[in-house]
């Protein structure tokens, strides 16, 4: 509905199943019967590695979207062990909008599996519909979300 003018999901220790999992998510304007959005956006990382022999800033080409109807990664390669999650947040703007886009941004942070690094990436699009978002969902490449928190949040204009 047209409660709040932002949402706001944050993410809190979101663990994978099983490792090396993309964590994404998806729009819907049917209540949730199809999760098939049209996005177009972009996606940056940087990280550090735990025993400090590397750091980077990156573009991540390959979890960018152009008008493609696929799940929006926020995070690459998520760790599945006991002390490896993902933390972090993502913004809907004017989600009940029948005019404008709808824009979004995310801000996460977790261990990457792909050499014991501390990740932060950061997302930002558009949904390219004018109809009303009326569903999100939040899901990994493979397996399930073994555990963690998302919570959400309406922000109000002040």
């Amino acid at each position: 509905d047209n409660t709040y003018p932002v949402y706001k999901f944050v993410f809190t220790s979101i663990h994978p199943s099983v490792g090396q999992a993309f964590f994404r998510f998806n729009l819907s304007t049917d209540s949730g019967s199809n999760y098939n959005v049209t996005k177009t956006s972009t996606h940056f990382n940087v990280l550090h590695t735990e025993d400090d022999s590397s750091t980077s800033l990156s573009y991540n080409t390959s979890s960018d979207l152009a008008q493609s109807t696929s799940d929006q990664t926020l995070c690459n390669k998520v760790g599945n062990g006991n002390d490896e999650s993902a933390s972090g947040c993502l913004y809907l703007f004017n989600p009940s909008s029948t005019t404008f886009v709808k824009h979004y941004i995310s801000d996460s942070n977790y261990y990457h599996q792909g050499g014991d690094v501390s990740r932060r990436d950061f997302v930002a699009g558009y949904g390219n519909t004018t109809s009303a978002i009326d569903a999100v969902k939040f899901l990994f490449s493979s397996g399930n979300i073994d555990s963690g928190t998302i919570k959400l949040y309406g922000i109000k204009d002040s």
